[in-house]
């Protein structure tokens, strides 16, 4: 297959463009203007010029039989001003819409979009359990995915399929989350965040990209997924894994108040909420994870 990539250099994107080359396909990042990427050489696939101002889609994107669009600025990089609201409502929502309309304008258009979202859809919800057809939060972040989805969504009217991917905390051995989580615990300095009961819902970089490839490459596969672990665990269960992985000890607690006086919003909405998500279509489809159990995973990834 031939692949449009957008958000290529991020941590999913990355590890994915490797995946899908090594397994055959053709990979063309979406690259915006200015941007540089390392490793544009014969193999690594080629770059298409992507404005998402403008909606100017190159000519080499012509042929392409599947989309995947990981952009989306960093939610966890610096607190949500009024300003930074705009920017990662913008990454996502106004991207997406600029991208669907570009599809919509090519001759031969691609079979799959694979769309990214984020658990952040849920919002926080205590000890619920949270399936695909689980209604949305009301905060920002649930206000944001509404809206991402929805422009995604779009594509099926041109006969594309969609799938919406709702990214839980995704765990890997460099970038993401977990190195900015390992650094107190390095220091002797870790310990739960707040109560500790509210519940995460995480997944390994491999599932991820496994999952992805699933719904590139099974045509039956459409709509909402949640990449996320089978099982979501307690932020105080997930602190003695972690701890337990680094020979650390976990004797610090993150009070709430102090969190939130450094980071205001975001404290709430990233490390105090409660979501509880399972992947419910996953296990219809009967993916068996590389990574289901936390301890094993944060071990391989720590050791």
């Amino acid at each position: 297959m031939k692949i449009l990539v957008t958000g290529s250099t991020g941590l999913v994107g990355s590890a994915l463009v490797s995946e899908l080359k090594q397994a055959g396909h053709t990979v063309c990042r979406l690259m915006r203007p200015g941007t540089k990427a390392e490793g544009t050489g014969a193999n690594e696939g080629f770059d298409v010029r992507w404005n998402p101002e403008t909606g100017e889609l190159g000519a080499a994107a012509v042929g392409a039989e599947a989309v995947v669009n990981l952009a989306g600025a960093s939610i966890a990089h610096g607190r949500w001003t009024a300003e930074r609201k705009k920017v990662l409502r913008k990454s996502r929502v106004d991207t997406t819409r600029a991208l669907v309309n570009a599809l919509a304008k090519m001759a031969a258009r691609p079979r799959v979009l694979l769309s990214a979202s984020a658990i952040g859809y849920y919002g926080n919800r205590g000890d619920e359990i949270l399936k695909e057809d689980s209604p949305p939060g009301n905060d920002f972040l649930g206000e944001v995915a509404k809206q991402w989805e929805a422009e995604a969504e779009k594509a099926e009217a041109l006969g594309i399929r969609v799938v919406r991917v709702r990214f839980g905390v995704i765990l890997a051995r460099s970038g993401g989350a977990l190195p900015q989580m390992t650094g107190p615990f390095r220091f002797g300095l870790g310990g739960k965040i707040g109560s500790g009961r509210q519940w995460m819902s995480w997944i390994g970089l491999e599932d991820v990209v496994a999952i992805v490839r699933l719904a590139l490459e099974n045509g039956a596969v459409r709509g909402a997924i949640n990449v996320v672990a089978p099982e979501p665990v307690r932020n105080a269960e997930f602190t003695a894994a972690l701890a337990k992985a680094l020979h650390r000890p976990a004797l610090f607690p993150a009070p709430p108040f102090a969190l939130r006086l450094v980071l205001g919003e975001m404290a709430d909405a990233l490390l105090l909420s409660s979501t509880r998500v399972v992947p419910a279509q996953l296990e219809k489809l009967g993916f068996k994870f590389l990574q289901p159990d936390l301890e094993r995973a944060l071990a391989s990834m720590l050791c």
